[in-house]
């Protein structure tokens, strides 16, 4: 198969099918170098038309407590402010600067999911 920029979904799907076929070269051989341009013309193609939008910074927060076994009273622990823990999770609180800063590095939350508003 020759790369070419994917221009829509009938050269997609080929791809996609192409890349599963490969997928497990070695690196350095024919097939494994046509699976690493693949993997990058199909993630370009992916980023022009299937964007994901990040969460709002509730549900972004949510999901790191989740993953992290945080408990309420934790999150209050590192946003610095326990008693308005339930106001932030219920959206009746903002996050203030220095709340999202606490976040972002306490907890490696990305700040674009941070600041959005919500």
């Amino acid at each position: 198969m020759q790369a070419e920029i994917i221009k829509n979904k009938k050269q997609y799907h080929k791809a996609l099918q192409r890349f599963e076929e490969i997928f497990l070269a070695k690196s350095n051989t024919k097939e494994g170098k046509e699976a690493q341009l693949l993997a990058l013309i199909i993630k370009d193609y992916e980023g022009r038309h299937y964007k994901i939008n990040a969460p709002d910074p509730v549900e972004a927060i949510k999901y790191r407590m989740d993953q992290m076994h945080l408990s309420k009273k934790e999150l209050g622990e590192i946003l610095g402010y326990t008693s308005r823990v339930s106001e932030i999770l219920s959206r009746k609180r903002k996050l203030t600067l220095e709340m999202v800063r606490n976040l972002h590095e306490k907890l490696n939350m990305p700040l674009g999911s941070l600041v959005q508003a919500y």
